[in-house]
């Protein structure tokens, strides 16, 4: 699939939705969720598909550092060197969302939705992404610009789309 394909402007949530549920049926995979600043809304949108129990497998909230730790098993001692919003964190949470569960895929997110808490390093609007699909890890950050709420959405609807690419 081309990028413009699956331009946000193009493809709304519900949409992508169904492109990742296409695609993890066809594959017979389970997918789960790690997710921060979006506080659950990758699962919500995922799970707002009917028929999602046959590919969503589950999803993490773990808004809090301890619960990074609690829930994913995510090293306290990487997010105090590191901070929450990181590569290191980002990859510790997809794999351990892939360790706590039955799911061959992960997507999981840590940012600065805002208004507050960015910094000169991690300004509002900075996400990290995890992505772990059939054993391969990777993330990238991205910096998205607006008001918390058109942040954690474009963190749900970027999400979504990479992982259409990545099962692609």
């Amino acid at each position: 699939m081309s990028d413009n394909l699956l331009s946000k402007e193009e493809l709304s949530t519900p949409a992508l939705c169904g492109l990742v549920a296409d695609l993890m049926l066809k594959k017979g995979w389970l997918l789960a969720t790690a997710e921060s600043c979006t506080g659950g809304l990758i699962s919500a949108a995922c799970t707002d598909l009917a028929g999602s129990s046959n590919w969503f497998e589950r999803g993490f909230v773990t808004y809090s550092n301890d619960a990074k730790t609690e829930l994913l098993g995510v090293d306290a001692a990487l997010i105090a060197a590191h901070g929450a919003v990181s590569d290191a964190v980002v990859r510790a949470m997809a794999q351990g969302a892939i360790t706590h569960s039955k799911a061959q895929v992960a997507v999981a997110v840590t940012g600065v939705a805002g208004p507050t808490g960015g910094s000169r390093a991690k300004p509002v609007g900075t996400v990290w992404f995890g992505f772990m699909v059939d054993g391969q890890l990777s993330s990238e950050v991205q910096r998205f610009d607006g008001d918390r709420a058109a942040v954690r959405l474009a963190t749900v609807q970027h999400g979504l789309q990479r992982l259409v690419q990545l099962l692609g």
